[in-house]
């Protein structure tokens, strides 16, 4: 797979279910936002976070480059696996197009060996 780092770190954010969508993760460049019955999650540039959130921060967002067809099997899995046997654990989102894969910041140069040892290339932004 060819996969692209992107600029800056990231933060997973946990907002109460009921919380109204956040605008200040929309400026944010790449953003997601989901909600279930237990949570609004948000995943935004760390710099867009409001004090006082519950957050883990200093993420960095490896993209797999798509659009992906849906018929593909094992796109996350031959990604996650080999960052998983090197102890390299990940938050992993999925849209229509592609994958996206979270490592933390002081894991990416790891992971980025790591996954070009597997097979991938990844390029930086």
């Amino acid at each position: 797979m060819n996969l692209t780092v992107l600029d800056g770190s990231f933060a997973v954010c946990r907002l109460e279910p009921g919380a109204e969508l956040p605008s200040w993760a929309a400026g944010s460049g790449f953003y997601s936002i989901t909600r279930t019955s237990d949570e609004l999650s948000v995943v935004c540039s760390q710099l867009a976070v409001p004090a006082g959130l519950l957050c883990e921060s200093n993420w960095r967002c490896i993209e797999v480059q798509g659009p992906l067809d849906f018929t593909l099997t094992g796109i996350l899995s031959s990604i996650a696996q080999p960052l998983a046997e090197a102890g390299i654990s990940i938050f992993a989102l999925s849209t229509y197009n592609t994958d996206y894969l979270m490592v933390k910041d002081d894991k990416l140069g790891h992971a980025i060996e790591v996954l070009e040892l597997a097979g991938h290339k990844v390029a930086c932004q």
